[in-house]
């Protein structure tokens, strides 16, 4: 396996694309640190599925990101285990709609510290380990709306620009170094969330859920259908190969022609 025994935390990781791709990073060879603050049973079924399905050893932690001493303790407690952290991830997020003028302060700051602070904080934590090894890899999930701007999500377009300024001046900083920094930057995956939403959509427009989702991809992504998760997965495992280790400060979407109309 070509990541064979490098350790990947992935923040965000108990459903969904976080999921998918620690799965995916599990099935290449990494052992694995999950995060999510999802109900406890279902964190813990999650980390058992992924380690009866890989064989890799597997830390499960639910820190809170928008708490530094949290972050020093998630990266602590990898460290111990593993040994090193390889590969980060910074796929965590926290979104709230509302023009801005009625954005609460608090939900700012959230957004703020889990979305952009914290994958400051990971990756200022797991470098310094990276540089000593001679290889590391960083990836942060930004998004379509980190290069273009959507109303009523003025922090996730807020902390999704800001992921990208903060991946290319990384990627400046440890390019000699063995490290590669990269964002990636998907459309409309079908996540929980997202179905979720979808499904609120439908609801109040008394149209069937198939309709509703034929018109929300109609109105984002040309190609008309979701962005898979197993593809930004595959992205992701490219990234930390060998054959990407040329591949840093890179900003890449997958988001079936979105930002090309």
């Amino acid at each position: 396996m070509m990541l064979e025994n490098k350790c990947a935390l992935i923040t965000g990781s108990i459903r969904g694309l976080g999921y998918a791709i620690a799965e995916d990073l599990a099935m290449a060879g990494c052992n694995i640190v999950m995060h999510g603050l999802e109900p406890e049973d279902l964190a813990h079924d999650a980390a058992d599925n992924l380690r009866q399905a890989s064989g890799r050893s597997v830390l499960l932690s639910r820190a809170d990101l928008a708490r530094v001493d949290q972050i020093e303790a998630l990266m602590h407690a990898a460290q111990q285990q593993f040994g090193n952290v390889d590969i980060v991830v910074n796929n965590a997020v926290i979104r709230h709609f509302a023009p801005a003028e009625e954005l609460p302060a608090l939900h700012w700051d959230e957004s703020i510290a889990v979305n952009l602070s914290a994958a400051f904080h990971t990756s200022r934590l797991a470098i310094p380990g990276m540089r000593t090894r001679a290889w590391g890899r960083i990836i942060n999930m930004s998004s379509v709306y980190g290069s273009s701007a959507a109303v009523n999500r003025v922090g996730y377009v807020t902390t999704k620009t800001g992921l990208i300024g903060m991946t290319r001046a990384i990627a400046l900083e440890t390019a000699t170094s063995g490290i590669t920094c990269n964002a990636v930057c998907p459309g409309t995956v079908p996540t929980p969330a997202i179905l979720e939403r979808i499904a609120g959509i439908a609801a109040k427009a008394g149209v069937s859920q198939e309709q509703a989702t034929h018109e929300y991809l109609a109105q984002r992504q040309p190609t008309g259908r979701f962005v898979a998760m197993e593809s930004v997965a595959a992205m992701i495992r490219f990234l930390c190969s060998d054959a990407g280790r040329d591949v840093t400060g890179a900003v890449l979407p997958i988001d079936g022609g979105w930002t090309a109309a």
